[in-house]
């Protein structure tokens, strides 16, 4: 019988399972994602009688997208679990999705015995070798005495500073093993620092190159969310009347309804948010690693801006773009710290007119004829009063949703940013319904990217995970359909998908209703149906095939350069 922490776990001989779960317990951590095998048994034993709610996802890359919604939605590490060898190495692309956005995320593999190690066993992969690129830590325990420590440092190190992916490798000799159970009160950490608070000197220069500026720009990122400084945000902006536009990992850190929102920036960005990336004088960037997608043409990146840039993680300041005011800090701390310094309110009237003229004459449109993915979200929108929490697969669905759903609060925007992972969706939204409980969670996906997952609606139905998925069905892999179409020469090179199930019946083989969609007449019928629904419920919703994104950047061109296509109010 295990012992919970507080009661009389320690200072008694536990075994390392038993240790691994006190010490998950000890974390605050109330689920976990993942499937058993050989080498994590004895975990598995442990788990079975733990008050820690364990996940059984359909294939392990599920349960690392799982524990990565998980983290998203409620701000706190999302925890997976898979065994030796193939399980393991299972885990990677969701790690690697994990790494890219940043996301608090603690990977528990199994490992064959520690003697047989190096040996070419069975189902033995050196895992912490290959992750070791996509981890900020990995750790393989050789000595049952070290497994608590390791694992309180794990959690640390996920969720301070820069959040991120840490894999903890435990070969099955350690978790059967016996030893004192000691949860360390505190951590020594020589080579590990956290830089939180901002340097006075430059948040001084900030304030005033702020006080100065004719037409600033606030530009968010992921940074905002994590640091839950989406208030400070807020403020700044109305304050100091700033136009807002942000990265699509800053989606939801401030009200995309406020007069001050101006859009996403970048490839699929509004048509106002890159104009105004190209005539601003000052970028305020809060934690954001102006990535390609936002930049465009590096050289040409914002020519007459000076740039702020605020980001706990000091690697990213001057690595794509020359930062003339640097300051390394938690992005809530550093806002804070800046508004301290504002002197009152500014107004900056001129600037936002022009940007104001900007999105009259450059809206986002489309033809109003055919099954338009748009209207779809539209409704969708309309419906859930824009309180949904949406998760997305990557492709063409991914930037419609971005652009037709709007968000008013954080931590209600999944989708996989920097990697661009088919087949984060629906998982990613399993987590999400765990840690979230009671909300409306909505999946977005295409035929293409739901059927890397599918496998996972045995999980939905198993649980009654209450997700609404929304399949946006045209037969392709359309975000490479549309590059074809662009830079190709519409030579569609094995988009098409041909063979696609009636996705329909496959919902009600794994006993979740489901409806097709034909017409726009049908759409919001079927969205009523699905949310009025207690469980899961699946709309396959065939969209005009050939339907694009716009606006469009095209790669390597510049932000105010756009194809803009679609046509109608």
């Amino acid at each position: 019988m295990l012992f919970t922490i507080g009661d009389r776990a320690e200072g008694k001989k536990l075994t390392g399972a038993e240790i691994i779960v006190q010490a998950l317990q000890a974390e605050g951590v109330d689920t976990v994602f993942g499937i058993p095998g050989g080498s994590v048994l004895p975990l598995y034993h442990e788990l079975a009688v733990a008050s820690i709610r364990h996940i059984l996802t359909r294939h392990e890359q599920a349960a690392a997208h799982a524990a990565d919604g998980y983290a998203r939605a409620s701000g706190k590490p999302g925890v997976c679990i898979a065994t030796s060898g193939p399980g393991a190495t299972n885990l990677v692309t969701g790690i690697a999705n994990a790494y890219m956005d940043s996301i608090p995320l603690v990977a528990i593999t199994g490992q064959v015995s520690v003697p047989m190690i190096g040996h070419d066993s069975f189902q033995e992969a050196d895992i912490t070798g290959i992750t070791l690129p996509i981890t900020k830590a990995n750790y393989l325990v050789k000595n049952v005495h070290d497994l608590a420590a390791t694992i309180h440092e794990a959690f640390y190190i996920a969720t301070t500073g820069r959040p991120g992916p840490v894999l903890i490798d435990i070969p099955k000799d350690i978790t059967t093993q016996r030893a004192l159970f000691r949860y360390p009160p505190r951590l020594h950490l020589p080579g590990y620092r956290c830089k939180v608070q901002p340097h006075a000197l430059q948040v001084a220069q900030a304030a005033a190159a702020i006080g100065a500026a004719e037409k600033p720009l606030l530009f968010i990122g992921g940074g905002v969310i994590t640091s839950e400084a989406h208030e400070e945000v807020r403020q700044l902006a109305e304050g100091q009347d700033i136009p807002v536009v942000m990265s699509m990992m800053g989606k939801g850190g401030f009200p995309e309804t406020h007069p001050l929102f101006v859009g996403m920036v970048g490839m699929h960005g509004t048509a106002a948010a890159n104009y105004a990336m190209c005539e601003t004088d000052l970028i305020i960037g809060v934690g954001v690693r102006f990535d390609d997608r936002v930049t465009g043409k590096v050289e040409a990146f914002a020519p007459k801006a000076k740039i702020i840039h605020i980001d706990i993680d000091a690697a990213e300041i001057g690595k794509v773009v020359q930062a003339h005011i640097p300051i390394v800090s938690d992005a809530r701390q550093g806002l804070a710290a800046i508004l301290e310094k504002l002197p009152g309110k500014a107004d900056h009237q001129a600037w936002r007119q022009q940007i104001r003229r900007w999105q009259e004459e450059n809206p986002l449109r489309y033809e109003k004829s055919g099954l338009k993915p748009q209207y779809v979200l539209e409704e969708l929108y309309n419906l859930t009063k824009g309180q949904a929490i949406i998760c997305t697969d990557v492709g063409q669905h991914q930037m419609w949703a971005v652009q037709y759903y709007p968000l008013s609060r954080p931590r209600a925007f999944l989708s996989s940013c920097g990697l661009g992972t088919m087949g984060f969706g629906v998982p990613a939204a399993m987590g999400a319904a765990v840690a979230r409980p009671g909300e409306p969670i909505v999946v977005i996906t295409g035929d293409g990217s739901f059927q890397m997952n599918i496998q996972e609606l045995a999980t939905i139905s198993h649980y009654q995970l209450p997700l609404k998925i929304i399949i946006m069905n045209n037969g392709y892999l359309g975000m490479v359909r549309q590059w074809q179409e662009f830079f190709f020469n519409r030579r569609y090179a094995y988009s098409e998908m041909l063979g696609n199930p009636d996705f329909v019946k496959v919902a009600e083989a794994y006993r979740i209703p489901g409806r097709l969609v034909n017409e726009s007449r049908e759409v919001v019928p079927a969205l009523e149906e699905a949310l009025a629904a207690k469980g899961p419920f699946l709309v396959d919703v065939r969209i005009d095939r050939e339907e694009n994104v716009f606006p469009m950047v095209p790669p390597g061109g510049t932000l105010n350069k756009m194809v803009t296509g679609g046509k109608g109010a």
